[in-house]
């Protein structure tokens, strides 16, 4: 009971904790509502407890003998961020008659695979619950994160719309995308620094 408490508290604390996934989340709740951030936070979900799977059933090994994959991963991943925060920051802020639409699920999906943050929060989870060396833990960690991670990012996309109401303005919303843009900038340059510097 320890152990699956403990568990619970690492997910959603991981989920929850801020970084790209959740700032796009934020974005998205901010400019196309909940509904409208659903599929992004349902790919983020599934992406990351599938990656999540794949670690504890011996990717992880793989990962370890081909650096230059997980390389390759980090540079897609920081160029998809670099993407979404351009976007935030060249946004008008008025999105309701743009032609834009919001992060999709594969968006979600794909980013988790090629978030450096994603990997290390499955390679540690994997190592903190000794989850290769019980098939019924990992499924359990798996089920359970799924769930977390799904509310973790979306309580971001809720903060996002709720803070809607105080940026009532095209201009407010520019600003505040445009602030949001930038951090996506600059978690990229951390990620590129963290892996590469």
């Amino acid at each position: 009971m320890e152990q699956a408490f403990l568990m619970a508290v690492f997910a959603f604390s991981m989920s929850a904790s801020p970084g790209p996934v959740n700032v796009i989340a934020l974005s998205s709740g901010l400019n196309y509502g909940i509904a409208g951030s659903l599929r992004f936070v349902g790919g983020a979900a599934i992406g990351f407890t599938l990656l999540l799977l794949l670690i504890g059933l011996g990717l992880q090994a793989f990962a370890d003998e081909s650096g230059l994959l997980f390389d390759i991963l980090t540079i897609f991943g920081v160029s998809l961020i670099l993407y979404f925060g351009y976007k935030l920051i060249t946004s008008d802020g008025d999105f309701s008659s743009s032609q834009t639409s919001p992060p999709s699920f594969w968006q979600g999906f794909i980013l988790q695979w090629l978030n450096p943050k994603a990997w290390g929060a499955c390679i540690a989870s994997v190592s903190l619950f000794n989850l290769e060396q019980s098939r019924a833990d990992l499924y359990y960690f798996v089920s359970q994160y799924l769930i977390l991670c799904f509310i973790g990012v979306g309580l971001w996309a809720v903060g996002g719309n709720q803070v809607n109401r105080w940026l009532d303005t095209q201009a407010k919303r520019r600003w505040f995308n445009a602030a949001l843009g930038v951090v996506l900038i600059g978690l990229a340059a951390l990620l590129l620094y963290q892996n590469f510097g």
